[in-house]
């Protein structure tokens, strides 16, 4: 009798079929927009019918199979053009064996992260895509409408078809940058599942464990390339404190205070292990150093014990190669804990300068901590509730907050 999946064995199976469904039918019939439309309503049938029929003996086979039906419906209900009818008639029998069972992720990533389309558009496309998430399930993610994720995606498959972009992989002198454009958007959207920029839940963890799965996959297709090693080190090494961010009555726990016993021990060998190796063997990349300073803070079995003179040498390259205000701003915090707080609030005065920190709630808090630690217990509590407002998320808010009211 045909294996019946539970809901979660069926969305995880659905999740990693997708790509490997979605990239055969672009390279028979073309039409990148098109051929993924067929695929989402493949894959809504059979959320509908595997739980009640059981699995298929071949699940990918039936996959193909019945978008491939649906693509054709679809050439044949498109209005009409000359020769519509002996392009329909030429395409392969639907009923012939899938095409060989080539995975291409790697080219679906690529083409997802199209250089022509914005950063949202970019996450948007690759979570359905090649993450096999649902138009619902992205907007529930980022607490936006389902329409606006959908005219999102819209926008990019007709921006991808009017480019003229072609399925295959970026030529050679292309792959640099486009890789690091595949990397930029992986790193957002776990950054959006760890850290949520909105709303009741400090975590997403249908997003941040999405973006572990897809550049687990991309480092097996590209293993010698370091920054690809350095993101999946960098995302287990901060993933594995999830466990320990939130008190038992629903606080924030900030990293000093956090049980570090509730860390993934698992998770941070793995990740320094492929630190350790990619760090000796690649030339360095931004990713590679964040992935170090994780480690280093993993490493410590108590706060007091990291060691923070060796964070400030990494934080002092990572801005050499990657300049930014937050980690200008990480590297203040360094600053401070190495050489004292009077130190780091004199480099936050200059620091507040940049237009993109001057309201960020990160420069206020990173200005209470350091003048709580200075002793300065009243401009601390001041400082703490300027960031308690200028946050959108309720559990940093709520945070912030009891910080403020402790003093």
């Amino acid at each position: 009798m045909p294996h019946s999946p539970a809901p979660a064995e069926l969305e995880q199976l659905l999740r990693e079929l997708t790509p490997r469904i979605l990239g055969p039918l672009v390279r028979r019939y073309g039409g990148f927009g098109t051929c993924e439309d067929a695929v989402q309503e493949a894959l809504l049938a059979a959320s509908q019918q595997w739980p009640a029929n059981g699995l298929p003996e071949n699940p990918r086979g039936w996959l193909i199979t019945v978008a491939s039906r649906r693509r054709i419906e679809m050439l044949r209900s498109e209005s009409a053009r000359q020769h519509r009818e002996e392009t329909v008639a030429a395409l392969e029998p639907v009923d012939q064996p899938p095409a060989a069972d080539a995975d291409d992720t790697l080219t679906l990533l690529f083409l997802c992260c199209h250089p022509a389309l914005t950063a949202p558009s970019q996450i948007a496309l690759t979570l359905r895509a090649v993450g096999g998430l649902s138009t619902g399930e992205i907007a529930r993610a980022f607490l936006v409408p389902e329409s606006t994720i959908g005219q999102r995606i819209s926008r990019a498959k007709a921006k991808i078809k009017a480019g003229g972009a072609e399925f295959r992989l970026p030529p050679p002198e292309e792959l640099s940058d486009r890789l690091a454009a595949v990397l930029h958007v992986l790193y957002l959207i776990f950054n959006e599942g760890y850290t949520a920029s909105s709303g009741e839940s400090l975590h997403r963890v249908e997003l941040s464990a999405e973006a572990i799965r897809l550049t687990r996959q991309l480092r097996e297709r590209l293993p010698v390339e370091g920054e690809v090693a350095g993101l999946l080190a960098l995302m287990l090494l901060t993933d594995a404190r999830r466990p320990a961010r939130v008190s038992p009555d629903g606080l924030l726990m900030p990293l000093p205070e956090q049980d570090r016993d509730l860390w993934n021990a698992e998770a941070i060998a793995e990740g320094t292990e492929l630190i350790t190796k990619t760090l000796r063997e690649a030339p360095i990349g931004p990713y590679q150093l964040q992935a170090a300073i994780a480690a280093v803070h993993d490493e410590a079995a108590r706060a007091e014990d990291t060691d923070w003179r060796q964070i400030l040498v990494l934080y002092e390259l990572l801005e050499t190669l990657a300049p930014g205000p937050m980690v200008s701003l990480n590297r203040i915090v360094a600053v401070a804990m190495v050489h004292g707080p009077g130190v780091g609030l004199e480099r936050l005065t200059t620091a507040e300068e940049d237009p993109a920190l001057a309201e960020h709630h990160r420069l206020a808090a990173v200005r209470a901590h350091l003048l709580e630690l200075a002793g300065e217990k009243e401009a601390a509590r001041d400082a703490y509730r300027l960031a308690a407002a200028l946050t959108l998320s309720l559990p940093e808010q709520r945070y912030l907050e009891s910080r403020a009211a402790s003093f």
